[in-house]
């Protein structure tokens, strides 16, 4: 089955947008005839009613949006400009309140979508520009006085809104980086405890291994070559899987703790504890087996010559299809389900397909699992290519290519 595999680094966004020459220059062309349209709109002439006055006046600032976007402080001065002529042509307190509006929600626009220094500025002209426009529509002292404190009250107002926004956007940003920088962390971690089993076992065999061949290296020479020749490929498959693993894990946050692993504990297929042997592909059988009783038959298909595997590369391998099997399970919602696993002469490939509902990648934003998270992370530590995603005819497709030699990849 030809697989399509990209690298397990996630691809650039690539961003399709119009003529940015022609985009820049309707938005000055509307900003600019912006205090002209606002000026006429409240004029005296086929619109006499105050409401539609209003109206027209709301409707205007549509011209601003594209330039407040771009370039927000000449956008600001431009809403500035026709604030202050149909304030002082048209003094009537509806739309003048309207212009008051339009002029805060910019202000509190920028507040959360800009630097400071910008929002800053832009609430000094507004509450300039509308401080003096006041004595239009104002009269005596103590009404003037009243409406400056409304102006001020109201930028105030829009200052905190726009800040509440920012607030709670940045927050969110950072709720989910630290999500999956832990998500990232606990996956390392994991595979850390796995390569100390890994270890623990091979130092083991090593050292029986040792001890047999020093007691009979004497009287029973043959059997003391077989024991170091069994020391010899221990020892080499062992440091195969230190040289692969570990020198691509980076130094892991002070603090973490190893029992913090997120991903799925329940599902087909049990994770292994630190007393059980490390699963492997000819664990399948079992996991296909477990898959089938929690509702989705698995067609499982090899190909290739089968062979012995690095015991690293066997173990990341079973993980990835557990996960992938119990992805179908929990979101698929489809009876079956197939399997691939193609020995390649450089690579391991294997693949999980489903016809389910399909959907977004977990882990990447569309929902709130970290299983392709730490698919993606565990064969990036290998140095092999990982993909996940909707597939075009249906369903969801899972693929990724480990390499079998240390400079495959």
């Amino acid at each position: 089955m030809p697989t399509t595999t990209t690298s397990s680094r996630r691809p650039a966004r690539v961003r399709s947008v119009g003529p940015p020459v022609a985009w820049t220059v309707l938005a000055w062309a509307g900003a600019v005839a912006y205090p002209f349209v606002l000026f006429f709109s409240v004029q005296a002439g086929p619109y006499r009613s105050v409401a539609l006055r209003v109206v027209l006046s709301g409707v205007a600032t549509v011209l601003l949006i594209g330039l407040l976007r771009r370039s927000p402080l000449p956008a600001v001065a431009l809403m500035l400009v026709g604030t202050f002529a149909a304030a002082t042509t048209w003094p009537y307190w509806e739309i003048v309140y309207v212009l008051v509006l339009v002029n805060d929600l910019a202000v509190g626009f920028l507040v959360a979508n800009r630097t400071r220094r910008t929002a800053i500025a832009a609430a000094v002209l507004t509450l300039g520009a509308q401080i003096g426009s006041v004595r239009y529509y104002t009269n005596g002292s103590g009404e003037h006085t009243n409406a400056v404190v409304f102006l001020v009250l109201a930028v105030l107002a829009a200052w905190l809104a726009g800040y509440s926004v920012r607030e709670r956007r940045e927050h969110a940003a950072a709720l989910r980086s630290q999500t999956a920088a832990q998500a990232v962390t606990a996956e390392r971690l994991r595979i850390a405890r796995e390569l100390h089993d890994m270890i623990a076992h091979s130092i083991g065999v090593i050292a029986i291994q040792a001890g047999v061949g020093s007691r009979v290296i004497d009287t029973q020479p043959d059997e003391a070559r077989n024991a170091l020749s069994t020391i010899e490929a221990t020892s080499r498959e062992t440091l195969a899987g230190l040289r692969r693993t570990l020198g691509a894990l980076r130094r892991t946050e002070p603090g973490s703790e190893p029992g913090s692993e997120p991903g799925s504990e329940s599902g087909p297929g049990r994770r292994a504890t630190p007393l059980d042997p490390m699963p492997g592909l000819a664990d399948v059988g079992r996991l296909a087996a477990s898959t089938s009783d929690a509702g989705v038959r698995v067609d499982v298909r090899w190909r290739g010559e089968r062979r012995p595997l690095p015991a690293d590369i066997d173990l990341a391998a079973f993980r990835i299809l557990q996960e992938a099997l119990t992805n179908v399970v929990r979101h698929a919602g489809t009876p079956d389900c197939r399997v691939t696993v193609d020995y390649r002469d450089a690579e391991l490939s294997i693949e999980v397909e489903d016809d389910g509902r399909g959907g977004p990648v977990p882990g990447t934003g569309g929902d709130t699992g970290w299983g392709i998270v730490g698919m993606r992370e565990r064969v990036g530590l290998l140095r092999g290519h990982f993909t996940a995603g909707p597939r075009p005819e249906g369903g969801f497709h899972v693929a990724a290519r480990l390499p079998l030699s240390e400079g495959a990849g």
